[in-house]
């Protein structure tokens, strides 16, 4: 090779390493100056974890400071998917601490979230021997750790669950919204009833736990804690005893019951039978038991006070009273011959009683409960002036209270089944809705209200399930009555209780004066059915209030297929009015502490720091039968 030929070639090879120290230098440009913050963050995020930590919730009482739900620990083993080892060993030793099989371990890692750094929950409660297995093995298995949780229990089990509530895991939908954007991933947050409705304030504010880890995801310390807030408490203006009486009376039985301090409107008791053990929510629910729910024929998951609609039967007779009053169709005094049927035309409008009730006045006709005398006074009133009575009252509208889809009833008048059914209204249709039946439905919240009105005069309040969000009750609308007028229905509606006569005698109390009315909604008619079977009998309904000289509730009691109204019904409402009148008259008794004790429980509350938690240790369907055709129906 020339001399020539060797200098060419070292000329370029210097340009060719030339070119590679400037590429080289270029990159390390690049990689410093341009990308440098990046990768400093990406290299930060390596070493250091934010754990999120959520709070505990705010603690839910009853209105006499009761505490329904508590807060509970709660230990979870999870593992951070990114930091455990590839291998199948560290599912296999993982799967022996937590007594679970390698293939539910997997399964669990593969429904990684977003974060690969999100630890995943591989066990929930777990043990005391499996937290101690999992500590010890964490320096052998990266990416396992052992998280405390602040569980929720309710006490009472099934008593109040449709107004309660219960928890879920945050869902993907909900992650979605802004309004859980600072809720760590897989934490419990309401999904219904009062946990749901008030999600946002109960839930609190959460916290952060900065970590450093090394180079396998182990911890290696802890750099910082930013505590997490605990949720303010709420106090309902249900009451505890009331409740859990409104539940016991009920056995099981389908039905509802909602009672109302009439000078108020806050809802004292909201029961729906049968109901569900909201414990069942804290952990995550198998498939197969939420399916057994909602398949259930009984509907545990319906809130019957607020989702379904009956004919209210014979305790509507007390809106047509009012409005025959009120519009001067009749009079006190008015009396009208039962023979035990009414005749118009070809049709037959029979009573209760086959045999007649003779003839009476309206007293006598409320206390009796005689669908003649109704039939009569709806044929003078017209079905119009009875629908603008009973919208009035509140029928045939939802209350709106949050805690599900309610449904709002049905209040018919010629407008209405124009509209609806495209058809004229008939005479014979005012005569049935005079008496509660036909195409008259409504929620037993719906009659609940109406009856507080009643009592109070004519003041309709807005229902409340929480103390804290009025300082006053909200009065709706003050429904016009002439005080001559209401009278005479209260005194009636206290004879059904208290003369013998009257259909609501089972309800008479020793300890306070009821005043109430029965009612029996048809379902269908046995012959139709072809037997007497339990499905087929009448819906049971009463309503009442107490005292009746100085209204301290108001309530409405609805037993599915119970029968009677005065049988089934009424000793319900009878039982609940004398526990509260038992509950308000219990004396007062403060105990006379010992200087000692007043010493040791100085000490216990400057030792609790816990504020309201330290209390908590103690203690669709839509039924209605609407009926086209003008056949005579029997209830009382």
């Amino acid at each position: 090779m020339t001399p020539q030929g060797l200098d060419r070639r070292i000329v370029i090879s210097g340009y060719i390493l030339a070119a590679v120290f400037i590429i080289f230098i270029l990159r390390l440009w690049h990689l410093q100056i341009i990308k440098g913050i990046e990768y400093k963050s990406l290299s930060e995020a390596n070493r250091l974890r934010i754990i999120r930590i959520a709070a505990p919730r705010g603690i839910i009482y009853d209105r006499n400071g009761i505490p329904l739900v508590k807060n509970i620990p709660s230990f979870n083993i999870s593992v951070v998917k990114e930091d455990l080892p590839k291998d199948k060993e560290a599912v296999y030793r993982i799967a022996r601490i937590l007594s679970m099989s390698p293939e539910e371990i997997e399964e669990r890692i593969k429904k990684v979230s977003v974060d690969p750094f999100e630890p995943i929950k591989l066990k929930q409660g777990a043990t005391w021997k499996e937290v101690a297995m999992a500590e010890a093995n964490r320096l052998d298995i990266p990416g396992l750790m052992v998280e405390v949780e602040v569980g929720r229990e309710y006490p009472y089990g099934k008593v109040a669950s449709h107004v309660i509530g219960y928890l879920g895991r945050l869902t993907p939908t909900q992650a979605k919204r802004s309004d859980y954007q600072d809720v760590p991933q897989k934490a419990l947050v309401g999904q219904w009833g009062i946990e749901k409705l008030y999600d946002n304030t109960l839930r609190g504010t959460a916290g952060e736990r900065i970590i450093e880890v090394d180079a396998m995801g182990r911890e290696v310390r802890s750099l910082g804690i930013r505590e997490p807030i605990k949720g303010p408490d709420i106090h309902l203006t249900i009451d505890l005893a009331l409740q859990k009486k409104a539940a016991a009376d009920l056995g099981g039985r389908s039905g509802a019951v909602v009672a109302i301090d009439p000078n108020t409107g806050e809802i004292l008791a909201l029961d729906s039978e049968p109901s569900f053990d909201p414990n069942m929510f804290t952990k995550a629910i198998p498939s197969k038991e939420w399916s057994s729910l909602l398949d259930n024929p009984e509907k545990p998951l319906l809130n019957r006070a607020l989702q379904s609609q009956f004919p209210p039967g014979s305790t509507f007779k007390i809106i047509t009273a009012i409005a025959a009053l009120e519009q001067g169709a009749i009079t006190p005094s008015t009396k009208f011959n039962c023979t035990g049927a009414l005749n118009i035309g070809r049709w037959s409008f029979k009573c209760w009683k086959k045999s007649g009730h003779g003839i009476l006045s309206l007293h006598r006709a409320i206390v009796e409960s005689c669908d003649v005398y109704f039939y009569e006074v709806g044929r003078r009133l017209g079905i119009d002036r009875i629908a603008q009575y009973a919208e009035e009252f509140g029928l045939g509208s939802p209350v709106n209270l949050g805690l599900c889809k309610e449904v709002k009833g049905v209040i018919p008048s010629t407008e209405w089944k124009l509209k609806i059914r495209h058809q004229p209204w008939y005479v014979g249709e005012t005569l049935n809705a005079a008496i509660g039946q036909g195409y008259v439905s409504v929620t037993p919240m719906q009659m609940a209200i109406m009856m507080a009105t009643v009592a109070n005069g004519g003041h309709l309040y807005r229902p409340s399930l929480v103390m804290q969000d009025r300082a006053t009750p909200e009065l709706i609308r003050n429904v016009s009555l002439k005080t001559q007028d209401i009278e005479v229905i209260k005194d009636a509606l206290k004879g059904v209780v208290q003369e013998p006569s009257g259909t609501g005698w089972a309800a008479r109390s020793s300890l306070v004066s009821i005043a109430g009315k029965t009612g029996t909604a048809q379902v269908i008619g046995l012959k139709t059915s072809g037997g007497n079977l339990t499905r087929y009998k009448d819906h049971a309904w009463f309503v009442a209030f107490a005292p009746v000289d100085d209204p301290k509730i108001a309530i409405s009691v609805i037993v599915e297929h119970g029968g009677h109204g005065g049988g089934a019904a009424a000793p319900i409402a009878k039982d609940i009015i004398e526990t509260l009148y038992r509950e308000s008259h219990k004396p007062k008794v403060i105990p006379v502490k010992t200087q000692q004790e007043g010493l040791e429980n100085s000490t216990a509350s400057t030792a609790n720091t816990g504020g309201s938690e330290g209390m908590t240790e103690y203690g669709g369907s839509e039924n209605s039968q609407n009926q086209d055709s003008l056949n005579p129906v029997e209830h009382n």
